[in-house]
């Protein structure tokens, strides 16, 4: 038996059918995958939105508790003061004692405010440098910076200058980033201040 040889023609013809069923079976796969798709409903993620008294992306974290309306975490503006948050908060409550807090003083990122009921006993400070504890580098104002051993006014203003420039101090060794701070400045700073 003799084999004809097979033209071109008859070469395309069988590479372009094997092209075709193979392309039919790739469109036959993708519509069944979307039916499927269609057929089987996605379950909705219910999402809860954060209590926030003004979106900020550069806004103030306050944690507020005790006695006002409705205690919990806001976002404030960057100069927001103690009065701001309580307002955030809904408002003092009947038996909130206004007088125990600074309702001038400015807050800083992070920070918790709790407010007593009239006769609690005021809860410590916890803003930077209050009641002799640690001053905090990323909430201290040059004041407060002034008070620890050889830091100026000069040297403050940069401090708070670098934290303005490069957002929050991520340790203490970030102190050695601010022009004038050496190892020596360091160390007597290193039990003194926290991030």
């Amino acid at each position: 038996m003799t084999r004809t040889p097979e033209t071109p023609t008859a070469r395309r013809w069988g590479v372009g059918g094997l092209v075709a069923l193979v392309l039919g079976a790739l469109a036959v796969t993708v519509a069944v995958g979307l039916i499927r798709g269609a057929a089987t409903p996605v379950e909705p993620v219910p999402v809860e939105p954060a209590a926030t008294a003004a979106p900020a992306a550069s806004g103030l974290y306050i944690h507020v508790s005790g006695a006002v309306a409705k205690p919990g975490l806001y976002v404030l503006e960057p100069d927001a003061r103690v009065m701001d948050a309580i307002a955030a908060a809904g408002g003092l409550t009947g038996d909130g004692d206004s007088a125990a807090v600074n309702l001038a003083r400015p807050l800083g990122d992070g920070e918790q405010l709790h407010v007593p009921e009239i006769g609690e006993s005021p809860s410590p400070p916890t803003s930077a440098g209050e009641g002799g504890g640690p001053v905090d580098l990323n909430t201290a104002d040059v004041t407060t910076l002034e008070t620890l051993p050889g830091i100026g006014p000069a040297l403050g203003a940069r401090i708070v200058a670098w934290r303005e420039q490069n957002g929050r101090f991520g340790s203490v060794e970030d102190l050695l980033a601010v022009a004038g701070i050496g190892e020596k400045v360091l160390a007597g700073l290193r039990d003194l201040v926290v991030v």
